[in-house]
């Protein structure tokens, strides 16, 4: 696999963001991806983009989304090299939640390589205690989606949305015991990705126990160019 250093160009890279539920990842790539006018590339988005648009892959993959089975590597891979093939992604790309296995990395190294991307993986790093913390304040606006958190981003109004009024719901997903489950099956099946790509030299850790734009200033640390 062709890997990056943090002083490589920004463009024909792609950066992969790791970290368990609540670490921000999702938020971090996406205003690195927005930094470097590339495309973020989540597999959610694709599946609804396929599905939607009633592509083979999308055919096969929504009578196994509709039986809330997870979808074969076969065809999420499809999904994945379909998508780095566009034009909009000439210049690099940031993955989000993408892989979640060895399996899946090993695919996606090959795709990239093919490709002529360089790699880079960044690791969120949050410690456990905090991330129960972060993921049991959250609220979700219903209109929205805006998301809050009644311990460090409280609403100016207690349950209604800065934007929009909207009511500001707890998911389900984000009581405590749900959490640690998610956390050890985070530990069990994804967590093994972060020893796979440090060992190819190509894994950077950030804190983001910090404040969103402290952690942000991290991450751009280790993917700036300089």
């Amino acid at each position: 696999m062709a890997n990056s250093t943090p002083n490589a160009g920004a463009g024909k890279r792609a950066l992969i963001f790791l970290g368990p539920p609540g670490a921000g990842k999702g938020t971090q790539a996406k205003e690195v991806a927005k930094h470097f006018t590339v495309p973020h590339l989540s597999t959610g988005d694709m599946f609804r983009e396929h599905v939607g648009q009633g592509t083979e892959l999308g055919r096969k993959a929504k009578p196994i989304m509709d039986r809330g089975e997870l979808v074969p590597d076969e065809i999420v891979l499809g999904m994945v090299e379909e998508r780095i093939a566009r034009a909009d992604c000439a210049n690099g790309c940031v993955f989000d939640g993408f892989p979640r296995t060895i399996g899946q990395a090993e695919k996606l190294d090959e795709m990239l390589a093919r490709r002529g991307f360089g790699t880079l993986v960044v690791h969120i790093a949050v410690a456990y205690d905090a991330l129960v913390r972060r993921l049991t304040g959250r609220r979700s606006c219903k209109t929205c989606g805006e998301i809050y958190n009644i311990y460090d981003r409280p609403p100016k109004v207690e349950g209604r949305c800065d934007k929009d009024g909207g009511e500001l719901i707890h998911r389900a997903d984000d009581r405590e015991d749900v959490i640690r489950e998610r956390l050890a099956s985070y530990d069990r099946q994804t967590k093994p990705l972060i020893e796979y790509y440090r060992s190819r030299s190509s894994l950077r850790d950030v804190d983001g126990g910090a404040a969103m734009d402290a952690v942000f200033r991290s991450v751009m640390d280790v993917v700036q160019v300089r």
